[in-house]
């Protein structure tokens, strides 16, 4: 008698551990690959977790790897290689170069990307339409007449611009000559200074000083990621600096007009469900944010002594009152 309660007792214990093990364990795994921190891409991040849970794919239903190669391509491709190795249901890749890694590296498991400005200039799809692989996503390519547009509005007689990017960046380049050809139809004179890591980027925009009426930052993972350091030479030279996603804004550039990238993150979480309910990121196109809005930060342009336009302080969607670093 004492041995079948002795049985029944270590059957019921065993169902416990198993039921508890179930209960904890979680349904999907997924794993996220940043190329650097900086606050676009972080929203970006953020925001594709929430567009997952909004479809059902909650936190607790998914283990999260997330790694972050510090701004080295050999670092990404690491991390493609360890993803690639280790069996996940999803991999989201943030930004052009660590979707570039991921797009040479995994072949075997859906990828989301995010932040790519032109992923088919990158290499990384056939064509917007029909990715044509196991790669889909979301672009982030930025509206740059606008967003020069919106310079000549604060400074309306502005002859030299500078631009700031590493030309290691394909989505910088893409970039770079869009400000290129709109500069060359508003006769602005552009003053290119580049970078290939972040310990350069001091001396390049100390280059541009003395040379242009403002400095423009495109969505340039290098530059970005070391913007505070490009604000403390600007600011002590009374130069403005625009911006080109609202991160920046809220670090001390003066104003753009461009998308929000936790919406943008959150688009790509949503497309990541689709993938996970059996939906072929082959077939899946592209997709880019319909929503622009002004960002405006009164106080960086309190500290250089530059007016604000009226039409540009109507029209702003987001005003920042004060700097975050």
């Amino acid at each position: 008698m004492k041995k079948k309660i002795l049985i029944l007792f270590v059957l019921t214990f065993a169902l416990l551990m198993f039921t508890v093990a179930q209960v904890g364990a979680q349904d999907y795994q997924i794993g996220i690959s940043q190329f650097v921190e900086h606050p676009a891409l972080d929203a970006a991040r953020e925001g594709f977790i929430e567009g997952l849970a909004e479809e059902g794919f909650t936190e607790d239903m998914i283990e999260f790897t997330v790694q972050n190669a510090q701004a080295d391509f050999a670092t990404a491709q690491s991390i493609a290689q360890q993803f690639k190795s280790n069996n996940l249901d999803l991999v989201l890749a943030i930004a052009t170069p660590n979707a570039q890694a991921a797009a040479n590296v995994i072949k075997n498991i859906p990828v989301l990307f995010t932040a790519v400005t032109d992923p088919v200039e990158a290499g990384i799809v056939e064509t917007m339409e029909e990715p044509g692989s196991n790669l889909t996503g979301t672009t982030d390519m930025n509206p740059v007449a606008q967003q020069l547009e919106l310079i000549k509005e604060f400074i309306p007689n502005i002859t030299d611009l500078g631009v700031l990017y590493n030309p290691g960046e394909v989505n910088s380049v893409v970039q770079v000559d869009l400000v290129k050809e709109t500069t060359k139809e508003m006769g602005i004179n552009l003053h290119e200074a580049t970078v290939s890591n972040s310990s350069e980027v001091s001396l390049a925009t100390s280059s541009l000083i003395g040379d242009v009426d403002a400095i423009y930052v495109p969505t340039d993972n290098i530059i970005v990621s070391a913007l505070p350091s490009v604000l403390n030479i600007t600011n002590q030279n009374k130069i403005p600096v625009f911006a080109s996603e609202n991160g920046q804004v809220r670090q001390g550039a003066i104003a753009t007009l461009g998308i929000d990238y936790k919406l943008l993150g959150i688009q790509t979480g949503k497309m990541a469900a689709r993938v996970l309910n059996g939906e072929s990121p082959a077939e899946m196109s592209v997709e880019s944010s319909d929503e622009l809005k002004l960002y405006l930060n009164t106080k960086a342009a309190e500290n250089l002594e530059l007016e604000i336009p009226a039409a540009v302080m109507d029209r702003a969607n987001v005003i920042y009152e004060e700097i975050t670093q």
